[in-house]
C-alpha cells in the first residue's frame, strides 16, 4: 500500500492505496466524487479532465500516487454553494450538453484553457482547445458557444 495525501476541492485527504490506483479510481471510489467520468481508460476522451495544481489532466492515466503532495479539483469543487462557475452556468445557458457524460470534462478543459490564455478565445482557439476532448452527441456548436460566453463571465 501507498499512502497518498492530496487536497480535493480544497480538503485534505490521506488514504492507503494499492500503488496501481488511478486519480480517477481515488476520486469516484474512494471519496465518492462521481461527477468525473471514465469514458475510454485510454486518455482520448476527457471525460476524466481534472485540474491538478490548476492545469488540466486526465485522470484516466494518472496514478493517485502521482497527484500526492497536490491539489486537485473536480467539477464538483467549481461552484461555490448554490452558485454555478461562470463556465458551469454558461454551459446550461447556452445548452453545451446534451446527455451530459462529457460536460464535466469539457467544463474542466474549458476553464483551464480561460485560465492559460490572455485576452479573448477565438472560435478557432476554443476547438483547439478542446483537442482530447470528445462529445458523441452533438455537432460542439453549443459547447463552443458556451465556452466563449464562460470566458467572458470569468474575465468579468
Amino acid at each position: 500500500m501507498t499512502k497518498v495525501s492530496i487536497t480535493v476541492n480544497g480538503q485534505a485527504q490521506t488514504a492507503d492505496l494499492d500503488p496501481r490506483t488511478l486519480l480517477v479510481e481515488f476520486l469516484r471510489e474512494h471519496l465518492r466524487l462521481t461527477g468525473t467520468h471514465v469514458g475510454c481508460d485510454t486518455s482520448q476522451c476527457g471525460a476524466c479532465t481534472v485540474h491538478l495544481d490548476g492545469r488540466a489532466v486526465k485522470a484516466c492515466t494518472l496514478l493517485a500516487a502521482q497527484a500526492d503532495g497536490k491539489s486537485v479539483t473536480t467539477i464538483e469543487g467549481l461552484a461555490r454553494g448554490d452558485v454555478l462557475h461562470p463556465m458551469q452556468a454558461a454551459f446550461r445557458e447556452h445548452h453545451g450538453l446534451q446527455c451530459g457524460f462529457c460536460t464535466p470534462g469539457m467544463v474542466m478543459t474549458a476553464v483551464a484553457l480561460v485560465n492559460g490564455h490572455e485576452g479573448p478565445l477565438s472560435e478557432h482557439d476554443i476547438r483547439e482547445g478542446l483537442d482530447g476532448n470528445l462529445c458523441r452527441c452533438t455537432g460542439y456548436q453549443n459547447i463552443v458557444r458556451a465556452i466563449a460566453a464562460g470566458a467572458v463571465g470569468m474575465k468579468a
